[in-house]
């Protein structure tokens, strides 16, 4: 069965083979024989319910420096696709909700992976909450008192943006770190949503487990270890990639989460656990397949494929 698969992206020029997980998507698809479209989200346009795209026919390889080659730019009509996978970065922004609606227009007669709808209704940081039994203590406001309140309940602290990747703007706030206040002001004059607030776990030291569900199952982990004097362990920021296996309590959160994933077209999800607390759900372009593959891990760009293909089929 030859598919023709439109990778919604950020340019391919600008990735890290060697980590991305899009990439390995990519390499999966030419494998298996199917034809894969690159496209950019503002290349989308929709008029009525009709949606299309100008992009190119693309070849990937597996060549650091000599990955792709891109063909000739066309406009099709998107539902002439039968995959689309939806892998732009976020910010999860007024920009990415906007490509879901445009793609819900098209989906499920194209598989959207994941599906749009879904991603528009499980924002990372609070579609966790359904989860709370398996988190540590969060508190999700921009109200100062609730957030002083909070911190002299737990004392040792963590700030981040509710709509945040990548490890950008997270704090740590110690005991009696005289920063708050300034900290506080940057987040009011810098994010206007919520913030995201947790209790400081001190086994993030020995790592975030990054942990993929594809189509409800498990599909291979990673330890992500914090670079010496940083906070966060995402390998963008440093962090170092271990081989790990799962605890029984992170066996029982992959068993909670992954018939509410799978219910939701949530194909292939990745979600973050430290020291046995569940932290985020990313479901809008999961990383960790490169990763988990070179640590002898499973194979989840395979699993992925075989899901999307049995679902097309």
């Amino acid at each position: 069965m030859s598919l023709t698969v439109a990778v919604q992206m950020d340019h391919i020029a600008g990735i890290n083979i060697a980590g991305d997980s899009t990439f390995a998507l990519m390499l999966e698809a030419k494998k298996r024989g199917h034809a894969l479209i690159h496209y950019h989200v503002r290349d989308l346009a929709q008029r009525g319910r009709d949606v299309f795209v100008t992009g190119e026919p693309v070849e990937v390889r597996d060549e650091k420096g000599n990955h792709f080659s891109l063909g000739e730019r066309t406009r099709m009509r998107l539902d002439e696709a039968q995959v689309v996978l939806m892998r732009q970065d976020p910010p999860f922004d007024m920009d990415y909700i906007t490509a879901t609606h445009m793609l819900e227009c098209v989906h499920p007669k194209t598989l959207v992976v994941n599906d749009p709808a879904s991603v528009r209704n499980a924002p990372e940081k609070i579609f966790v909450t359904e989860f709370s039994q398996f988190m540590p203590p969060t508190l999700i406001t921009r109200n100062v008192s609730e957030i002083e309140a909070f911190r002299t309940e737990f004392s040792d602290i963590v700030i981040k943006p509710l709509y945040g990747n990548g490890g950008k703007a997270v704090f740590r706030l110690k005991p009696g770190d005289e920063n708050f206040g300034s900290l506080i002001d940057m987040f009011e004059s810098t994010f206007r949503e919520p913030w995201v607030i947790q209790q400081y776990r001190e086994e993030v030291r020995q790592g975030d487990k990054r942990i993929l569900i594809v189509d409800g199952k498990f599909a291979g982990a990673v330890n992500r270890v914090p670079a010496e004097g940083d906070l966060r362990s995402n390998m963008v920021r440093g962090g170092v990639a271990s081989e790990t296996d799962l605890t029984p309590r992170e066996r029982e959160i992959v068993e909670a989460l992954g018939p509410v994933l799978k219910e939701k077209g949530l194909i292939f999800t990745g979600i973050d656990v430290i020291g046995g607390y569940l932290t985020e759900i990313n479901v809008t372009s999961p990383t960790g397949i490169r990763a988990i593959a070179k640590l002898g891990g499973p194979d989840a760009a395979a699993m992925i494929w075989d899901a999307i293909e049995e679902k097309v089929g």
